[in-house]
């Protein structure tokens, strides 16, 4: 049997990652060092912690189910008790791609993360539907890297990410910079920032004396359809005057540089803010 080392187990990912533990052969020994989230994990899981050195010994995978913040503590505090030939698991490239993880040439660093339950899906129930995070009900797509060690370690580090995100549909094999520009790249910085601006768009428009139940209604189904033509989900294409309204306000909403931000300085400048 498998045994996973599953640190910040009380934490929001820490117990979600444990509850689907709870789900497979892994043999699985719980840390975490705040009482109040010991007490989260028993009273959700049903599942006691463990001393660090109890959970290290034997393990096979160390998961650090961490805030990309305490990362490079936390690797670093226990890296001298991680057994020769572990798979050591991060839940997000941040850490590992600022260069956060110890040097340790025989311990495997592995990435995996979430894409999360895409808009447009197939769930039947009333749980996948409503299962936005992903994790519980809903399907969704994985990545991951391996980022030292030997190839066959990559299997592993996928078994674990397709257990601790299941029901996982899609599994995919990138590199860490490549998850970089993923995240915070890609999810992050463009269309978490282009969220934030439709949703002043729309406060813009109520202040402007619109109802918002209207204004609500009216710009998340648009993001559906548009959604839906713009990625090729659906047969179809924008009126001319929707392509007429895009060629005038692409320029007034976006600088001519903004791709700068997937510029590798950029990216690495994103994520040291982050850690």
């Amino acid at each position: 049997m498998t045994k996973i080392a599953l640190f910040g187990a009380g934490g929001k990912m820490g117990v979600r990652s444990a509850r689907n533990l709870t789900e497979t052969d892994f043999d699985v020994a719980h840390v975490e060092i705040s009482e109040a989230g010991q007490q989260r994990l028993k009273e959700e899981i049903g599942k006691d912690c463990v001393p660090t050195e109890v959970a290290l010994k034997g393990a096979d995978v160390v998961l650090l189910a961490v805030p990309d913040t305490a990362v490079k503590a936390v690797s670093h505090a226990i890296i001298d008790q991680v057994e020769p030939g572990a798979l050591l698991v991060c839940l997000d490239a941040a850490g590992p791609f600022a260069g956060h993880l110890p040097k340790r040439d025989d311990v495997s660093y592995f990435i995996t993360h979430p894409c999360h339950p895409p808009i447009f899906n197939y769930e039947t129930t009333p749980e996948g539907r409503d299962d936005r995070f992903g994790g519980i009900a809903a399907e969704q797509g994985i990545v991951n890297a391996l980022m030292q060690g030997p190839d066959e370690h990559y299997a592993l580090g996928e078994k674990v990410g397709k257990a601790i995100y299941a029901p996982v549909a899609r599994s995919y094999r990138v590199t860490v910079d490549q998850m970089a520009l993923l995240e915070p790249g890609l999810s992050e910085t463009v269309c978490a920032s282009l969220l934030f601006v439709m949703k002043e768009a729309l406060d813009e428009v109520v202040a402007r004396g619109v109802p918002e139940d209207a204004a609500r209604d009216f710009l998340l189904g648009h993001l559906n359809i548009l959604a839906a033509v713009t990625f090729g989900h659906v047969d179809g294409v924008f009126s001319d005057a929707c392509y007429k309204a895009i060629e005038n306000g692409l320029p007034v909403l976006m600088k001519d540089d903004w791709k700068r931000v997937f510029d590798p300085e950029e990216i690495a400048a994103s994520i040291e803010r982050i850690t």
